[in-house]
């Protein structure tokens, strides 16, 4: 099997900026070191380019969770939706945070089926958002 080009780091730089240095996905920050790739949105597999418009930061978590999938199953309505665009879709339009910031709630059937899914609210997450928010770093103020 051919092995994959790897990203450009100039590349890599301008997503990370673009996405303001946060997973795109559950919104972690990349400044108290959680560990952040670059997601194809569109997996190579699918026909997803390696270019800015299909690229996203994302912390190793929700890349993990995510792998190739386009598509999952909204748990309210059992019915199968795509999965959050970050390149596409603005995230408070699918998410809100919980009153006390702990929590993503998905606001639509894709912003559900992303939470469930790529399990935004994991108990690693929660934890690490209670910290994030003694510190002032949660939750992001977009």
């Amino acid at each position: 099997m051919p092995r994959r080009k790897g990203i450009p780091t100039h590349l890599r730089q301008q997503v990370a900026e673009r996405d303001g240095h946060r997973c795109s996905y559950c919104r972690s920050p990349e400044l108290v070191g959680v560990p952040m790739v670059i997601d194809h949105v569109i997996p190579q597999k699918a026909g997803g380019t390696t270019d800015i418009n299909n690229l996203a930061l994302a912390c190793y978590r929700c890349n993990e969770f995510k792998g190739a999938r386009l598509n999952v199953r909204d748990p309210q309505t059992g019915e199968t939706v795509p999965l959050f665009n970050p390149c596409t879709q603005e995230w408070h339009r699918h998410f809100a945070w919980s009153d006390d910031g702990l929590h993503i709630i998905g606001r639509t059937a894709v912003g559900r089926a992303t939470v469930a899914a790529l399990h935004l609210n994991n108990e690693w997450l929660v934890g690490a958002r209670h910290i994030w928010i003694s510190a002032g770093l949660h939750p992001p103020l977009e």
